[in-house]
């Protein structure tokens, strides 16, 4: 309990100025006057006069005081409070690096003992937070700042502390602790402590009277350069101690990848260098690290695309390797070393890093059996396409024409077969088969091969005509396992000349390779001179049109467009030879002739895997780490509705590791997909999109896919590089006049000194008012009559 006088509540701060400078001055006068009346009796002798000369002062000074108390009438403030601990934000590190050894076991538990150390102070309001990606998110447990102990007679239930008497002071209690360790929540994949604090430092509540961060100093914000302009700068003119605690100031032994750059774009078929950094602590003996760069493939062991060893000097070594991928579209880079014995962690001597790969052009093989106006529109189109480097065949005499000429005198080139498909076949990322005959010129031998080239990630299109699919002698070959139809030679006719108009299906309607033409021409489609026959599509296969009236054994429409995917590649079958007809034709005048060319651009791109033309987009959210939850983030494309489908399967191996489905709206909202935890390696996520109302039209079969690989890693960047820095936590706490210590002496810092907030006042006269005014009465005559005694007008 606090006792102090005051003023009348009833006056002013002005008028109460005012009295105290009358007072001042009338003792300045009193003073002054008896000064003057001593000089006049200097001459005097005895103690009379001095005696005199008192009394007038003390009767001045007390006539002066009781004047200003009847002005002021003073009352007593009786107050009973309580200390309230400065608000205190402790910033716990939540990134992965803390899951690594440190002072007393992980450097995670070397925090929450550091916790326990601050949460014994009583003198403190603490908020507790964990940082890493963005905004701080608060820790487990936390539901607030803790509030300052109640005052006696305040809130229901509360008492005066321990050992206390009950008006006396008592210090804000300390939260109790969370039913959860608050330095423990989902690891995160960054360590950003700018963003933390210019979150905490813009918040609209309570400014805090200190921060606390509690970390191993392995932060991507503020960086090593910066530190103390950048901790500064993030506070944004709040002018408070940054206090850091550290948890770890040892290394375990290590010998992993730091880093893996890349030097410029990666383009199909040309080299690209990268850049590895390997890092040794801890004491590890480190001298020549082996270094290898492999591609993951979708079936059988990874490819070794180079190999080097890294010279290590200092903890520090890098070395170069030149690679080249040969497929555009996403690529999995596994970057691994051979590590010195004594690794103690071992998770970061493999690393993943998933490049997508751009085409320069597009180089495309157009292979066709004979000419005709089929072949030449196509030609025509992959020579006007800029961005595609074409290289064209087509047969103009068979070897069984009769030409009257001996060869050399004829102006034809023989058809390199063997060069192209056994030496140039992986230069290129499509081949087109239009209406070519495999056996008189030798491909049948490289079927095999091309069948490969498709599951490496080719793409393959085969366009129908009188010697295609069963005609052509590609039946029962390994080629025929790679398309999308089957190729049934126990069905007669293998060509059917009846003209017929092509049927969309509700597939067609709703992919988007379509989308193009059918914005062009609408759901009719010109009428075709005639169609190969093929059989019911194959395991995975989209049929995007189909014959109006042949049927396949099983009784279905007989394809006539479909799409497929092998392995990593993707195929194509035309079964007619007409397409010519959106470019010249009655029909096609409605369009001038765009939709062939809309027609074939869509269908390459699909092949190429071309965004445009992809049913959806899928990816992890913030990349994936293995043993931590996965989120997959779907993107369909505008217009779609129907259910989507994700299948994960591990590359190398192929197996499934887990199936997802999600409904998705025609508004292309995005959908995110748990995918649990997985194992570390490479995965592909292929989606497939089932329109609403597609059960009938074929629609029990699969529907066009997208797919996305990714990689899966152990720690990630946060793991990269164990080695704590304590250095630049002790920079952050110099540049904001904060101290710097160890986890075991968390509970020492010196923290800003709590506040008394008053909970109860009381306020009570001295004396009534009219006994001030009879006090300074009386004092008024008492002067006056000392005053004449004394020889004072």
């Amino acid at each position: 309990m606090n006792r102090s006088f005051a003023p009348s509540g009833d006056l002013s701060s002005p008028v109460v100025a005012v009295a105290c400078v009358v007072a001042a001055l009338s003792f300045g006068l009193l003073v002054l006057e008896l000064v003057r009346a001593r000089g006049s009796a200097a001459g005097a002798a005895g103690a009379a006069p001095a005696r005199a000369a008192l009394g007038t002062a003390l009767t001045g000074a007390l006539a002066v005081l009781g004047l200003l108390a009847a002005i002021l009438r003073p009352v007593a403030v009786t107050s009973r409070g309580s200390l309230v601990g400065p608000k205190v934000v402790v910033l716990v590190d939540g990134s992965r690096s803390m899951d690594l050894p440190g002072i007393g076991g992980t450097r995670r538990e070397s925090a929450e003992r550091a916790l326990e150390e601050l949460g014994k102070r009583a003198d403190v309001r603490l908020s507790r937070y964990l940082f890493g990606e963005g905004a701080p998110l608060p820790a487990d447990g936390q539901a607030g700042d803790d509030g300052a102990a109640p005052a006696p007679g305040g809130s229901a239930g509360a008492a005066p502390a321990p050992g206390r008497d009950a008006g006396a002071e008592a210090p804000a209690a300390a939260s109790a602790p969370a039913a959860a360790s608050p330095a423990r929540g989902r690891p995160q994949r960054r360590s950003d402590l700018s963003a933390a604090l210019e979150a905490l430092a813009r918040a609209a509540d309570e400014r805090p009277s200190a921060f606390v961060v509690v970390s191993d100093g392995r932060l991507d914000r503020p960086g090593p350069e910066d530190t103390a302009a950048a901790t500064r700068a993030a506070l944004e003119g709040l002018d408070v101690p940054v206090h850091t605690v550290a948890v770890a100031t040892e290394s375990v032994r290590d010998a992993g990848v730091r880093a893996v750059r890349t030097s410029g774009a990666a383009v199909a078929h040309q080299p690209l260098s990268l850049r590895i950094d390997i890092g040794c602590s801890g004491g590890l003996a480190c001298d020549a690290v082996p270094v290898v760069a492999r591609e993951l493939r979708e079936q059988g062991a990874p490819t070794t695309l180079a190999t080097g060893t890294a010279h290590v000097e200092g903890g520090v070594g890098t070395v170069e390797l030149g690679v080249t991928l040969d497929r555009a579209g996403t690529r999995i880079l596994e970057v691994s070393i051979k590590s010195p014995e004594g690794d103690e962690l071992p998770e970061n001597d493999v690393r993943y890093i998933t490049l997508d790969v751009a085409r320069d052009r597009i180089r495309v093989l157009h292979v066709a059996g004979r000419p005709t106006y089929d072949v030449r529109a196509l030609r025509m189109w992959l020579k006007s396409d800029a961005s595609v480097d074409v290289v064209a065949f087509f047969i103009l005499r068979t070897p069984g024409d009769e030409v009257n000429a001996s060869s050399d005198e004829l102006a034809l080139i023989p058809f390199p077969v063997d060069e192209l498909f056994s030496v140039h076949l992986s230069s290129f990322d499509a081949v087109v088969l239009q209406d070519f005959d495999a056996a008189p010129y030798g491909l049948t031998k490289h079927l095999p091969a091309l069948a490969q080239y498709v599951d490496k990630g080719g793409g393959l299109i085969m366009v129908g005509g009188p010697n295609a699919f069963v005609q052509g002698n590609y039946a029962r070959t390994r080629l025929a396992r790679v398309l999308p139809v089957d190729l049934d030679i126990g069905r007669a006719p293998a060509v059917d000349l009846g003209a017929f108009v092509p049927r969309i299906t509700a597939a067609g309607r709703a992919a988007p390779v379509l989308a193009p033409l059918l914005a062009l021409i609408g759901d009719e489609m010109p009428e075709m001179p005639g169609t190969n026959v093929v059989g019911d599509p194959l395991p995975g296969a989209t049929v995007l049109m189909t014959h109006p009236t042949r049927t396949t054994a099983s009784g279905a429409p007989m394809p006539v467009l479909s799409l497929g995917e092998h392995e990593s590649g993707r195929t194509i079958a035309l079964t007619l030879d007409g397409s010519h007809r959106l470019l010249f034709s009655a029909f096609a005048s409605s369009s001038a002739g765009r939709a062939h060319g809309a027609f074939w651009d869509a269908l390459l791109g699909w092949l190429m895997r071309d965004p445009r033309f992809e049913p959806a987009a899928i990816e992890p959210r913030g990349g994936c780490l293995a043993g931590e939850e996965t989120a997959l983030v779907l993107r369909p494309l505008a217009g779609q509705r129907g259910q989507a489908r994700v299948t994960i399967a591990r590359l190398g191996s192929g197996a499934v590791v887990k199936t997802l489905t999600a409904q998705i709206g025609e508004g292309g909202e995005p959908v995110e997909l748990a995918a649990g935890r997985l194992e570390p390696g490479g995965y592909a996520a292929t989606v497939e999109i089932v329109p609403e109302g597609a059960a009938g039209d074929g629609g029990d079969q699969k529907r066009a896919t997208t797919r996305r690989d990714f990689a899966c890693e152990r720690g990630g960047d946060e793991w990269a590089d164990p080695r704590p820095d304590v250095a630049r936590l002790e920079e952050i706490a110099r540049a904001t006049g904060g101290a710097s210590v160890l986890s075991s002496a968390a509970g020492s810092l010196s923290l800003p000194a709590a506040t008394q907030v008053a909970a109860e006042r009381h306020v009570a006269p001295l004396l009534p008012p009219w006994a001030w005014t009879l006090a300074a009465a009386g004092a008024l005559g008492a002067h006056w009559i000392v005053r004449r005694r004394g020889g004072l007008a």
